[in-house]
C-alpha cells in the first residue's frame, strides 16, 4: 500500500477518491440492500460485511500500485509519520477521501432512488463504542504495517478479511477510516452514524491507528536491524 513514485500525484489523488468512493458506495448500497430484503439483523449484518471485505480486496489490488490504496486519512497519516508519504500529500491524499466518500453515498443513495444526501439521525456513541473504534483501526494498521513488512502482495486480502471479520467482533462493526464515518452521517440508511457520535469515533479511530504505528514500529524492527543502525550512528 506504499505509494508508487511512477504515477504522478493528479493520478494517485483521484485514485484515492475513486476508490473511497466505491468502497463507501458498496458499504451504503449493501446496507440498502440488506434492509429490503430481510428483518433480521444479523443476517443483514452479514449481507453488509461480506461486500464491503470482498471490494476492499477488489480496490486496493487494483488502485494499490497508483496511489498505495489508502482510503482512509487514518492510514495515509500513519504513513506519513513513518516516511511513506510526504505531508503535503497526505493533506491532499485526505481531502480526496473525503471527497470521495461523500460522493460514494451520494452514488448508493442516488441507485436506490433515493435523495443524493441526507443527515443520519442513527446514534452511535458510547465508550463501548469509541473503544470498539480504536480496537478495530488498531488492528487494520497493525494489519497493514505487518503485511507491508512480510507480505506485500497479500495485503489486500489481509485487509479485506481483517474487515469482515472486525464487522462481527466489535461493538461499532468497524468503521476504522475517518472519511468513511464522515460519508456515512450522510445516510440515514442502516449504515449511516449521526453527525452528533462522529467526533468520538474520529477521536477513536486516530487514537487506534497512533498506538498502532507506535507499536508495530517496534516490533516488526529486528535486533540485529537495530544493532546495525546503532553502529552505523557512531561517529
Amino acid at each position: 500500500m506504499t505509494v508508487e513514485r511512477q504515477f504522478d500525484l493528479p493520478r494517485r489523488l483521484v485514485a484515492e477518491s475513486l476508490g473511497t468512493a466505491m468502497l463507501v458506495a458498496t458499504v451504503v448500497g449493501s446496507g440498502i440492500m440488506a434492509r429490503s430484503l430481510t428483518s433480521d439483523g444479523a443476517l443483514a449484518l452479514l449481507c453488509n460485511t461480506l461486500p464491503t471485505g470482498a471490494s476492499l480486496v477488489v480496490l486496493i489490488t487494483i488502485l494499490g500500485p497508483i496511489s498505495g490504496a489508502h482510503f482512509n486519512p487514518a492510514v495515509s497519516l500513519a504513513l506519513t509519520l513513518s516516511r511513506r508519504l510526504s505531508a503535503s500529500d497526505c493533506t491532499l491524499y485526505i481531502l480526496a477521501q473525503l471527497a470521495g466518500g461523500i460522493a460514494g453515498t451520494m452514488i448508493a443513495h442516488l441507485m436506490f432512488g433515493l435523495a443524493p444526501l441526507a443527515l443520519s439521525t442513527h446514534g452511535r456513541t458510547g465508550a463501548a463504542q469509541w473503544f470498539s473504534e480504536g480496537v478495530a483501526t488498531f488492528g487494520l494498521l497493525a494489519v497493514i504495517l505487518a503485511g507491508l513488512r512480510f507480505e506485500r502482495a497479500a495485503v489486500s486480502w489481509l485487509v479485506g478479511l481483517y474487515i469482515t471479520a472486525a464487522y462481527w467482533f466489535t461493538a461499532s462493526t468497524s468503521f476504522a477510516n475517518p472519511a468513511v464515518a464522515v460519508a456515512r452521517a450522510f445516510t440515514d440508511t442502516y449504515s449511516g452514524i449521526s453527525p452528533a457520535s462522529l467526533p468520538g469515533f474520529i477521536a477513536a479511530e486516530f487514537a487506534g491507528a497512533g498506538l498502532a504505528l507506535v507499536l508495530m514500529t517496534w516490533l516488526l524492527q529486528p535486533q540485529a536491524e537495530i544493532q546495525l543502525l546503532a553502529v552505523e550512528a557512531r561517529p
